[in-house]
């Protein structure tokens, strides 16, 4: 019998995947196993991702954060710009860069087990992506258009749903109450010799003052945009250089 949470079409999709044992499946679902794990890929932005439990499933926040990015890069008129995703996890956000624009794209994670799943998706999406397994906090940032990165950010007291303890740990928590990597990766681009045209980031919905007050401590750029997701929280900031 379907779960009241599982969608009609999931539930077709995991009877259609799992005929002989579905009751096992049921229970997994009882302990709050994340349904894209089973089903096995997610729809993201006109691609198709395959999760599992190397990486972070992709949120309908991340796909946002995307989109808002490429309306950025357009209005700007960057043009076939060079972009590096920081932390790219299962691709979803380098693949959809890229499927959706002229850009050259790198994928960057300091998981060799996320880099494979990357990989295996771009080859999914037939795109072409460079891909390093690198901590994105010393990644060489120099000569980028874009920056873009939805790193681990939530507080390591923070109450999270059942489901993710199933999801690499290490992709959703973050010292220094969730802004480590925020002003990590801000300390490292405000060494370079060229700053990128556009920095984005998909943030916790309280952490937007806090990371604009880094920007402004460590960036010359006064063009600093806190956005809002689909539900109205803070979730987004983006940086605009000349």
């Amino acid at each position: 019998m379907k779960p009241d949470f599982i969608t009609d079409t999931d539930w077709k999709i995991l009877k259609e995947k799992y005929p002989q044992n579905i009751n096992e499946i049921l229970k997994k679902l009882e302990n709050h196993y994340p349904v894209q794990y089973l089903i096995g890929n997610v729809e993201f932005l006109n691609t198709i991702i395959n999760v599992d439990e190397r990486v972070l499933i992709p949120r309908f926040e991340t796909e946002l954060l995307v989109e808002k990015t490429i309306k950025k890069i357009k209005a700007l008129n960057i043009q076939n710009p060079k972009i590096i995703d920081l932390g790219t996890g299962s691709g979803c956000i380098a693949i959809a860069l890229k499927k959706n624009l002229s850009c050259t794209v790198t994928g960057i994670d300091i998981s060799n087990q996320a880099i494979e799943v990357a990989k295996e998706n771009a080859l999914k999406n037939q795109v072409e992506i460079e891909y390093k397994i690198e901590n994105m906090i010393n990644t060489n940032l120099e000569g980028y258009d874009v920056i873009i990165s939805n790193p681990p950010y939530v507080k390591e007291t923070e109450p999270v749903g059942e489901e993710t303890k199933y999801e690499p740990q290490n992709a959703l928590f973050a010292k220094n109450n969730g802004l480590y990597f925020y002003e990590e990766i801000l300390k490292n681009i405000s060494k370079l010799s060229t700053m990128p045209k556009l920095v984005a980031f998909e943030i916790g919905m309280s952490e937007g003052e806090e990371i604009k007050s880094l920007a402004l401590k460590y960036l010359s750029t006064k063009k600093i945009f806190i956005e809002k997701d689909l539900t109205n929280r803070n979730r987004y900031i983006f940086m605009e250089f000349e």
